[in-house]
Parts: structure tokens; sequence; C-alpha cells
């Protein structure tokens, strides 16, 4: 500071030093400043909040138990799924030179068959939302990533049950909006994927993955992974749709090259209906006791 300032101010030089003092960044409090939290310092902060906000909010509507749906975002309801086969069908009739609507009317069917994916998710959220409601000592609820696909199919099951359900969404390059069956207050929206794992597995008791990309089979071999290693209690990893598992990944092949154990391959279940998976999560927990949130 210079030397050669005066040390009496007149009351408007005060009033605009003062002006200036507040309007800088530094005097701004931590937590509101928002350039500030988005620093690389502050991303061990950011890291838990991402954790606690979460937590918080999970504990006070009282849920210790989830099941977790892990599926494709890009299947559609039978409803979506005809009208797009429909569409696709009138377009390369009216152009049947254009290759495009050629592979687009593909697309279009290879949807539809999907499309039965969406309904056994629908139905498995509606089990397992009735057996909460019929059975108070079961407290499992519904948790997908809150997208729309075979998570919005998981969450609308256990919303037309009049259940709550939970969405654990995540920031991506193409904004993707939470689905609308997800309960107010137990959507949540993530930066970090790996806070967002957290929280899919601490208070999982099963998981289930219908057919999907990368994010499913990332999710399914972290699960696989943590039981496996013990660092997650035994949980029921269930499967849905024999054809698509049996085509895409033997897991035979890893027992018969030593790479897992047959006792590692056991820890999956491969189904068809909505119902018998529920049937393998609740067979699961009639023999087990069903521990507090990890």
């Amino acid at each position: 500071m210079s030397a050669n300032r005066k040390s009496e101010l007149s009351e408007s030089e005060k009033i605009s030093l003062i002006a200036k003092i507040k309007a800088s960044g530094a005097y701004l409090p931590a937590f509101e400043d928002m350039y500030f939290l988005a620093k690389k310092d502050l991303r061990p902060v950011r890291l838990q909040l991402e954790l606690l906000k979460p937590e918080i909010f999970l504990r006070k509507h009282g849920i210790l138990s989830t099941i977790v749906v892990f599926g494709s975002a890009r299947l559609l309801s039978p409803v979506e799924a005809k009208k797009n086969h429909r569409e696709a069908k009138a377009f390369l009739a009216q152009n049947p030179s254009n290759s495009r609507a050629a592979r687009n009317l593909e697309m279009a069917r290879i949807r539809l068959k999907q499309s039965s994916y969406y309904e056994e998710a629908r139905r498995f959220g509606q089990i397992v939302a009735r057996a909460k409601i019929a059975n108070k000592r079961l407290k499992f609820v519904i948790a997908t990533g809150g997208g729309p696909g075979i998570m919005e199919a998981a969450n609308r099951g256990a919303f037309e049950t009049g259940s709550e359900s939970i969405g654990f969404n995540i920031t991506l390059p193409h904004e993707q909006d939470p689905n609308p069956y997800l309960t107010p207050g137990l959507s949540f929206q993530f930066h970090y994927f790996a806070l967002r794992k957290m929280h899919f597995m601490m208070r999982s008791k099963a998981l289930v993955a219908f057919p999907g990309g990368y994010g499913t089979l990332d999710e399914l071999f972290e699960a696989l992974t943590l039981v496996q290693t013990g660092k997650k209690s035994k949980i029921p990893i269930v499967l849905f749709g024999r054809e698509y598992w049996k085509r895409l990944i033997d897991f035979n092949v890893m027992v018969e090259e030593g790479m897992i154990s047959a006792e590692d391959a056991k820890l999956l279940t491969v189904v068809e209906k909505a119902e018998e998976g529920w049937e393998v999560i609740s067979e699961f927990w009639r023999t087990h006791r069903n521990p507090e949130p990890e």
C-alpha cells in the first residue's frame, strides 16, 4: 500500500471503499462462493459434499435398504417402441432407396423387441413396492440412475404402486433430465461417478441388471468385484435376459481360464421374469440376516 495516502477519508470515500471490499471475491463467505468451491484445490470438499448431501436426505426419509436396478437408458416402453417402429416403417415405404431409413427401421425393430425388458423392469418395480407395502419388515426401496429407459421403468413401477423410489442421476455432456416417476426429495444429481457408485452400493440389498451398455457393465462388475473381495457383504446379483447375457459374456470362460473361481461364478443369477428376480432376492434374505447399511 502506498505510504502517501491520506489518513483521513471523507464519508463518501469510506462508503466507496467499503463497497469495493464487499464486492471482492475474497470477502464472500466460502460456502457462498461458487467460483472458489469449483477450484481444483477444493475437490476433496466437493467429494465430501456429494457423499454427505444424499446421505442426510436418505436418513431423513428413513431409507436403510435399497434394491438397485441398472440397464440401458436407450430402451423404450412398448408404446413408444411400437410408435417408432410404425413411423420408421412408413418412412421407408415412402423412401425405399434410402439406406439410412432401412437402418432406422432395423433399429426400431430391435427396440420393439427390447421393449419387453422395459415392461419387466416396470413389473419388477411394482412387485418390490407391493412387497414393501404388504410386509412392513421389508424396507427395500427401488433405486436407479434416475434417467430414462430401464431406470424410468423401475421407478415407474414403484410410482404406480404408490411407493417412493430413488434416482441417483449424474451430469453428462448431453443433459439427462430425471425421469418423472422419481420421488421429489429422493432424486439426486452427482458430478463424480465415484460418489454416485458409493451411494448405489451403501444401502443396496440386491443389484439387478437388465441389458445395457458400458454404464451397466461398469456398475455390474464394480458390484461383483466388491462382493468378491469382501468390501461389500454378499447380496443377490440378478441379471435379466438370458439371451442377451449369454451372447455378451461367457462367465464359464473365466472359470475355465482360472480368472475367477467356480464360487465367484455363483454370485450371479440369470432370470427372465420379474417374479423370478424377486424370488431370488426374497429367498436370499429369508436365509440371511439383513445387515445395516455399509
